[in-house]
């Protein structure tokens, strides 16, 4: 490999749209994503180098070190709050966005989702959880759309306010995920001890 692909190579890893062949924008195909990382998978797997790269521990080395960018590229762009961060971070404008949420209807809102959660889970109540889901979902939905605008519009302080609330109803969607299918393997084990 000349020093020109390396280059080439080097940077794009550096950036991770470009790494998985997407436009830099927010939305993005979750199954063109899938099918790039196993294609990058089988490139830059250590497993998968070639005997005579194996003799060169610098390959090795490399190999290890892409395979981890590549799947911390994927999971960034994956999800929308890490791919709102991501892209505000390339824009330069990622300086507050740890600060806290300052608005308080919206926190009164996830506060209350997140004990309507918990009591769920307590009493495990499926029904619960799973109306639960389409309102964490249409606020996801709504902060992506508000995201999207203010980004396209460069109005940075809209966008890091909506990345902020994604991050807090990312994680609130996945502990509802969670919850759901340590129930469904509950009652599957439930289920499989009346056949025993």
């Amino acid at each position: 490999m000349t020093s020109d692909n390396n280059t080439q190579s080097d940077a794009q890893f550096d950036n991770f749209f470009a790494l998985f062949e997407q436009p830099v924008q927010f939305e993005l195909s979750q199954q063109a994503l899938d099918q790039r990382l196993r294609l990058l998978q089988k490139r830059y797997h250590p497993d998968n180098i070639t005997k005579t790269q194996a003799t060169d521990s610098d390959n090795l080395q490399q190999s290890g070190q892409a395979s981890a960018v590549i799947n911390q590229a994927y999971q960034i762009l994956s999800h929308p709050d890490s791919r709102a961060a991501y892209l505000l971070d390339m824009a330069g404008q990622a300086q507050t966005l740890e600060h806290s949420i300052a608005d308080l209807e919206f926190l009164d809102d996830a506060m209350d989702l997140r004990i309507d959660l918990e009591t769920a889970i307590e009493d495990k109540e499926r029904s619960s959880l799973q109306q639960l889901h389409p309102q964490i979902t249409s606020r996801l939905d709504e902060q992506s759309t508000r995201f999207i605008n203010a980004y396209q519009q460069q109005q940075w302080q809209t966008a890091i306010d909506a990345t902020q609330k994604l991050k807090f109803l990312v994680k609130l969607n996945a502990d509802i995920t969670i919850a759901l299918d340590e129930l469904a393997n509950a009652e599957q084990a439930d289920d499989d001890d009346l056949y025993v």
